[in-house]
């Protein structure tokens, strides 16, 4: 169970902003958050750390920010890792009973586990997290737990995340090399922001998360429970900027000013002729840009990145089945109009994800940027009270089997 008090935080190196947030576990074995911290990211490309000593300075800054706010000491940290090199995938295992009409083992099922956990690692990565999904006996029945049942064949069914040992290797340093904090172990981004924004009825249900970054956009996508799908797009907010920057022939920082306070992921009838003024800089004459203009490159590079994932997802079951619909999270998350988008790309229905059965200040749980670190730590506390069961196959992931079952 809970251990009552026990601090847990989640840190996120993300393309933009650094983001801390750290939860402690209550008598009653309640979630609530206690402090956070944030900071601007540099030395980080699309998700991944490629200047580790600027981007351990923000690092340190935004876990200074998080100590002070919650008065603790932060001696270990769920790290969030993304980026093009993550690869998911379903494997299936198969383990053969040894002997004709014997009832399965829970080490049947181990090895079985072992087997699917262990296929299609290529070199040069490591398995970041895996779930299991179900089994089967003798090729038909399916199980959610094999274990007594009669049969000659067990094969098990998991959902993989891996990523690049020297990529994850650089964003462990970015946090253990410039401060004594260690890293407890790294989660995949997505996994982290749906933990914290679906409920377990949604997850039955069956639900999409798009976390929409600065330079990526993670997706997971779970059905009865169980995460059925996940990855990474290398494209987020950053891109629309520099769209906007070569369409509009602006300087990159007004592109990004421009993007915030007059944006939209798709067109409207007050666009269509207005016109924005743009004050004179370095030199240069004002201008006058066409709202229409500026909302059209935006809507074009959106309706193409949730098409990328639509079509990604194209070919699964379960995203048909996704009665609960879409939930859109990350500072991308914010740009009007997005959630009418997506609406019609995926025909399913869709909202904006709100942290969910977590206590603390509303203006961190409303934030969209900080679910991804909440949702870490939602992952420690999960870790932290998994008991040991029969039927729990522990050895496959660090959480409970039925990953996303508890709220």
């Amino acid at each position: 169970m809970f251990s009552p008090g026990q601090i847990l935080v989640g840190l996120e190196i993300g393309t933009s902003k650094i983001c801390v947030a750290v939860g402690e576990v209550t008598d009653a074995g309640e979630l609530t958050i206690t402090g956070f911290g944030q900071a601007r990211s540099r030395g980080v490309l699309k998700g991944e750390v490629v200047d580790v000593e600027k981007a351990g300075e923000d690092v340190r800054e935004a876990l200074a920010q998080a100590e002070d706010m919650a008065d603790v000491e932060i001696e270990g940290v769920f790290l969030a890792v993304t980026g093009n090199h993550i690869r998911a995938l379903n494997n299936r295992g198969v383990h053969s009973i040894p002997t004709v009409d014997r009832k399965i083992t829970e080490e049947d099922a181990h090895e079985a586990l072992r087997n699917a956990k262990g296929n299609n690692c290529p070199p040069g990565y490591e398995i970041v997290d895996s779930v299991r999904q179900d089994f089967r006996v003798d090729q038909h029945s399916v199980y959610e737990n094999p274990v007594g049942v009669v049969g000659a064949r067990i094969e098990a069914s998991v959902h993989v995340i891996q990523g690049s040992s020297r990529k994850m290797d650089l964003s462990r340093r970015a946090v253990e090399g410039p401060t004594p904090v260690r890293v407890e172990k790294a989660v995949f981004s997505g996994l982290a922001s749906a933990l914290a924004v679906l409920t377990t009825e949604q997850k039955d249900q069956g639900a999409l998360v798009l976390d929409i970054g600065g330079g990526t956009t993670e997706y997971a996508l779970f059905q009865k429970g169980l995460l059925r799908h996940s990855g990474v797009l290398a494209v987020g907010g950053d891109h629309v900027s520099n769209d906007l920057a070569l369409g509009l022939d602006i300087p990159l920082s007004l592109a990004e000013e421009l993007k915030l306070t007059l944006g939209a992921a798709v067109m409207d009838t007050e666009s269509e002729r207005a016109v924005h003024t743009i004050p004179g800089i370095q030199g240069l004459p004002e201008r006058r840009v066409s709202l229409a203009h500026l909302r059209r490159i935006m809507a074009l590079r959106w309706e193409e990145t949730l098409e990328l994932i639509a079509r990604e997802l194209a070919e699964s079951q379960w995203l048909r089945q996704a009665r609960a619909g879409v939930f859109l999270c990350g500072g991308g998350a914010r740009t009007p109009g997005l959630d009418a988008l997506a609406r019609r790309i995926f025909q399913l229905p869709v909202a904006y994800g709100h942290v969910q059965n977590v206590s603390g200040p509303m203006d961190v749980l409303e934030n969209p940027e900080f679910a991804t670190a909440i949702g870490l730590v939602r992952y420690g506390a999960m870790r932290s009270r998994q008991q040991p069961r029969r039927w729990s196959f522990p050895l496959l992931s660090s959480l409970a089997p039925r990953f996303g079952r508890q709220n």
